[in-house]
């Protein structure tokens, strides 16, 4: 049994305890649940953007934080997916590097307030809400007040409460530069079955419908890929886009220059107005292009041919159909050593190539895909696999899907949805029993 004096000492432990927090509170506005059990912290250099930009603003998200904070039309949006409902506690490592500053935290359309000052980092109890489903949170902050020059130095966010476990996705950087890449969000495959095609695939034809709203700035939908290349349609800005078309080299590097004679990629022929290259920083060799306005809600044509030369080459040649002017267009054609080869490895791919649009979601439809033999014999495609790259192999990012929708395959990547497609899955589409109708003699 305890005795008086001890029984006292800890009355006054307790109280100088509960007195010492209350105090803590009130001061700095920190505090963390005593039934936490895990704490999270989510980096801002790869789940963080500017998903409101200020007219004339310079506000950024950076490997170290968010910069340039300062006015109040500008939005940051954090994201991160939980596997359970429940309590969402939300802290922030920050400082203000002058003057007094007033911030709003929005989750699930509730808003806070804060009020934070001083040079110092320091974290910050945003505020708790009550999480009912799980999915994708989004996290939105904003400057409401300001007395200095910037609202905040954001360095990072943490996350614990019942809502959060060792299951919560998020991009994290525990290798390579994985916050590029998780803002760039997770690219997404299709891998045709072309074993009912045989192994002599010298023309492969495939059709792209980007619905509108869904062709979004940074977007790349390859049609036409194979083992030794690719050729689909960019959105390289607001006033650019692009019909591409590349070919690796067989000799392996990203430094175009480091190419020996012998191994690089000869350009035999390009369309009118097609600009032809180099490439580098993901393999090398020769890329080319054509700046076409494509339309979202158009479907277009992708035409790839294989020729077996002398010498141990192989001429690929690509061709794009323009509805609009019904005519099938030479982007151009390569030759590639040591390579002998008909078309093989047949693919399709969506990726985001730009960082900071990894928040919206694109999508396409793929249909009508074919293979012509070297005899001259059409084949349809109608089955595939789909598959996701490192980032949503990782789990790292969840907001990748394909399918089959209106008897096409589709993917859809990047904007936090949660119906994701589980990775591997085969699907099977219907196809037309007519062969596309291309008259290969016209043929530039």
């Amino acid at each position: 049994m305890l005795n008086k004096p001890v029984i006292f000492s800890l009355y006054a432990l307790c109280f100088f305890y509960l007195t010492d927090l209350q105090k803590n509170i009130s001061q700095t506005g920190q505090i963390k649940a005593l039934s936490d059990t895990i704490k999270l912290v989510v980096p801002i250099g790869g789940n963080s953007w500017v998903t409101v930009k200020a007219v004339g603003g310079n506000e950024k998200v950076t490997e170290n934080g968010w910069s340039n904070w300062k006015n109040p039309e500008a939005v940051f949006s954090t994201y991160f997916k939980i596997e359970k409902a429940g309590d969402l506690y939300l802290y922030a490592l920050l400082n203000v590097p002058d003057g007094e500053s007033v911030i709003e935290c929005i989750v699930n359309n509730i808003p806070k307030e804060i009020s934070v000052s001083g040079k110092e980092n320091r974290e910050y109890f945003l505020g708790s809400w009550n999480i009912p489903d799980p999915g994708y949170i989004k996290i939105d902050m904003k400057g409401l007040k300001r007395t200095g020059k910037y609202f905040a130095n954001v360095r990072e966010l943490q996350i614990s409460g019942s809502a959060v476990d060792s299951n919560t996705a998020y991009v994290k950087n525990d290798e390579g530069n994985y916050f590029y890449w998780g803002r760039r969000g997770p690219s997404v495959h299709i891998n045709y079955d072309t074993a009912e095609s045989g192994n002599d695939a010298e023309w492969f034809y495939n059709e792209i419908t980007v619905p509108e709203g869904n062709d979004v700035i940074g977007s790349y939908f390859m049609a036409d890929g194979f083992k030794e290349g690719y050729f689909g349609m960019q959105v390289n800005s607001s006033t650019e886009r692009r019909i591409l078309f590349s070919v690796w080299s067989p000799f392996q590097t990203d430094d175009p220059k480091n190419i020996p004679e012998d191994k690089k990629i000869i350009l035999i022929k390009r369309g009118k107005d097609v600009h032809a290259g180099e490439f580098g920083n993901e393999g090398a060799g020769g890329q080319s292009y054509l700046n076409y306005n494509w339309k979202a809600g158009v479907t277009y044509g992708f035409l790839l041919h294989a020729q077996l030369s002398e010498n141990d080459h192989t001429i690929f040649t690509a061709y794009f159909f323009t509805p609009e002017t019904k005519k099938w267009n030479l982007i151009a054609g390569f030759s590639r050593p040591v390579t002998h080869t008909y078309l093989k490895h047949l693919h399709s791919f969506l990726e985001n190539f730009e960082p900071s649009t990894g928040y919206i979601t694109r999508k396409a439809y793929y249909g009508n895909q074919w293979v012509r033999s070297s005899k001259g014999d059409w084949m349809p495609i109608t089955k595939m696999f789909f598959t996701g790259d490192a980032t949503a192999q990782k789990g790292y990012r969840m907001d990748y899907g394909g399918g089959v929708e209106d008897n096409k395959f589709f993917l859809r990547n990047c904007g936090f949805f949660n119906d994701n497609t589980k990775l591997r899955t085969p699907f099977v589409h219907k196809t037309s029993s007519t062969p596309p109708s291309i008259d290969f003699s016209s043929l530039e």
